[in-house]
């Protein structure tokens, strides 16, 4: 098979079906054990979030932003204006999921457990969550928390995302993920991704990432351990997107704890 007429054979598995869902093929899935999960770690403790290349294929891309068409996938569009939130628009799937949107947000939660027990101890908290990502929705469940929380989010030329954290309830997983899912400079030029972090005395620091097309972002939600003179302090962590200069920027956020 020549290598377009392949490109198209898998986009065609991707498409939406009739449950506006993916058809999913393990060539569709990312490839989370072939991952350096110590070096994302790392970079999670160091620079604050964790960028993994290509970690999307770009016809999954193209099928995820197509979803944004059909009404019935989503359970609520957010005009960010309205509300004062930057410029843009997001929407919340429904439940059901889509179905790959489901297979990976349950597959990325389980590799992230550990490092997020490991963020719980270095924070003197508590919490710590089950391996089983079934047990952590019954425990959202439990707190009033049923409504899923994964978005696809659109900005055009002029869009921006103020600085925020994704906190829905009392219950909330401390990793997130973005997937970009557009070209950078080739369909967008500016939108970059901002994560804002605040330290006991200190102002705060502000770190510019550019993600490209299949780029997945590990942030922290909303705050995470930093090394102070005694051991592990607590910094604050907020994100958002930077003035978009022309274009249309599309992403997928991965929020793993569910909304009240």
């Amino acid at each position: 098979m020549k290598r377009d007429e392949a490109k198209r054979h898998r986009y065609d598995r991707l498409s939406c079906n009739d449950q506006h869902s993916f058809s999913v093929s393990p060539l569709s899935l990312p490839a989370l054990e072939k991952w350096n999960w110590g070096e994302i770690g790392r970079d999670l403790s160091t620079r604050g979030y964790a960028r993994i290349r290509h970690a999307i294929d770009p016809c999954v891309c193209a099928a995820l932003k197509n979803l944004s068409a059909n009404e019935q996938v989503f359970r609520r569009r957010i005009d960010m204006a309205r509300y004062r939130f930057g410029v843009g628009e997001y929407a919340y799937f429904a439940d059901p999921l889509p179905e790959w949107v489901a297979l990976v947000r349950c597959r990325l939660y389980a590799a992230l457990v550990p490092l997020a027990n490991r963020m719980m101890a270095d924070l003197g908290r508590q919490m710590r969550y089950p391996r089983s990502f079934q047990k952590f929705q019954d425990q959202c469940r439990s707190s009033g928390q049923m409504n899923p929380t994964p978005l696809l989010l659109q900005y055009r030329a002029g869009g921006f995302n103020c600085l925020h954290r994704d906190v829905y309830g009392p219950i909330v997983f401390p990793l997130q993920a973005m997937v970009l899912l557009s070209r950078k400079d080739h369909d967008f030029t500016g939108g970059e991704f901002i994560l804002l972090e605040q330290r006991p005395r200190q102002q705060s620091r502000a770190t510019v990432v550019t993600p490209d097309r299949g780029d997945l972002i590990i942030f922290p939600v909303s705050e995470r351990p930093v090394t102070g003179r005694r051991g592990p302090v607590r910094a604050t962590m907020r994100h958002g997107v930077s003035l978009v200069h022309s274009g249309e920027r599309w992403a997928l956020g991965l929020i793993f704890h569910d909304a009240q």
